[in-house]
């Protein structure tokens, strides 16, 4: 039986999420707000909206959101969950997975990835390529851990914190919600809500809005 999948969000995250998809089985079809401006993303067309996709009015499409932006993210998986849109994770196949870790609905993890004994991914969050999720961490609602990530054991990320390309974190240490880690940052130490923090070791330079 053919499995179908509506990916929401026609970018570049987007095709990466088609071809971990398409390597599991289904088959893609996009919907972005852009359309009708934008008809194909690659060799993919792009059947409607966010909008046209609510409006088939069916709960038998499994749908993922793809959208790199957390805040837009967190909109579109609020509005597709009110709508009874079944919502799954994608898996890729090279990703590492203990049988004891918890990953929640609308969560993405892609090549590579290793998410060890204990950890939690909560709903809509990003495991980026090759990034490690160390034994007992919490990742929060979603949250972007980006490429090459390396997360001790223990950690906490807050909701909709992004953790740029390359960065370390020390174990057991807190990110708070809405933060923002600079690329290949040092976190050796919890940062509060709602700041922009880089460098090594990180330090909290900003609010951030």
């Amino acid at each position: 039986m053919i499995k179908e999948l509506a990916i929401v969000g026609a970018s570049g995250h987007g095709k990466v999420i088609a071809d971990i998809a398409e390597q599991l089985g289904f088959v893609v079809k996009f919907y972005d707000d852009a359309y009708p401006n934008k008809t194909y993303i690659e060799h993919w067309p792009i059947y409607g909206t966010c909008a046209d996709l609510i409006a088939l009015n069916t709960t038998s499409i499994d749908v993922v959101v793809a959208i790199g932006n957390n805040d837009i993210r967190l909109q579109k998986i609020q509005l597709l969950q009110q709508n009874n849109f079944n919502l799954i994770s994608l898996i890729h196949p090279t990703a590492v997975i203990s049988q004891y870790a918890a990953i929640a609905e609308g969560t993405v993890i892609f090549a590579g990835a290793v998410i060890n004994a204990f950890a939690k991914i909560g709903v809509g969050c990003i495991i980026n390529t090759a990034a490690v999720v160390e034994h007992d961490c919490i990742i929060s609602d979603f949250t972007h851990i980006c490429p090459n990530v390396a997360l001790a054991g223990g950690v906490v990320v807050g909701s909709k914190s992004w953790v740029g390309i390359g960065s370390q974190v020390k174990q057991l240490v807190t990110i708070g919600d809405n933060c923002l880690i600079g690329a290949g940052s040092t976190v050796v130490k919890n940062i509060p809500d709602n700041v922009t923090a880089f460098g090594s070791p990180a330090i909290a330079k900003a609010s951030k809005a």
